[in-house]
């Protein structure tokens, strides 16, 4: 099976001299299609500067990070960028743009890929909330909606373009309980039938069971 993340001997730090502390110490992870991996542990353990690595928005520094083939260490700006363009992210602030609809806001990850043409970005975007149960919403401003609701754009903005892989950070901290339920429900489903990746940091306890695996991340090492 080929790996979408595939990463070996994995290290970061922070800081230089004296002052540099170890971030990320041996890591060496496979995330294979189609799985819905959660990375839990205490905070600070390193689990979103791995996020962050396996998303291209910081550079490695030392080991062999594979992201979707392509070999980030040592890897040039236009290189990441490209990486990242083929990444649906999800956070725990949904980053909505107020000015715009949820249509439009979730259009915006089709213009990182200039293969789609614009004729096509109302109905994918549409199609795409009507598949996160927004279809009545498409035309409504983010200050409309409830905080469920605004995730659940977010999580569409994220899944139009059909990536590969989907990296979520704490996507359910500030939702309640029964809305982050249904958030991370959409996520698996649709992950599922995309047959993306989806690798979700949390410390909701609540949603474990919705991983296919779970991995420990404290100090820096993860197992």
């Amino acid at each position: 099976m080929n790996s979408i993340v595939a990463i070996r001997n994995l290290n970061h730090s922070f800081g230089k001299g004296s002052l540099q502390k170890t971030v990320l110490s041996d890591i060496t992870l496979d995330l294979n299609a189609g799985e819905v991996v959660i990375l839990e542990g205490p905070s600070g353990g390193g689990k979103t500067t791995l996020l962050t690595l396996i998303g291209a928005l910081r550079s490695a520094q030392s080991g062999s990070l594979k992201i979707l083939g392509q070999e980030l260490l040592g890897a040039k700006k236009q290189q990441l960028m490209q990486v990242r363009n083929q990444i649906g992210f999800i956070f725990q602030a949904h980053n909505l743009l107020d000015c715009l609809t949820a249509w439009e806001n979730v259009s915006m990850s089709l213009k990182l890929h200039p293969k789609i043409p614009k004729s096509e970005y109302r109905r994918r975007s549409v199609e795409t909330l009507s598949a996160v149960g927004l279809s009545e919403f498409v035309d409504v401003y983010p200050k409309q909606l409830s905080g469920g609701q605004q995730q659940r754009v977010a999580i569409a903005r994220a899944l139009v373009s059909h990536p590969k892989l989907v990296l979520a950070d704490e996507p359910t901290a500030a939702l309640d309980s029964q809305t982050g339920r249904d958030v991370v429900n959409v996520m698996q489903s649709l992950a599922k039938e995309e047959g993306c990746t989806v690798l979700l940091v949390t410390h909701d306890n609540r949603i474990l069971d919705v991983a296919d695996r779970i991995l420990h991340m404290e100090d820096g090492c993860c197992r």
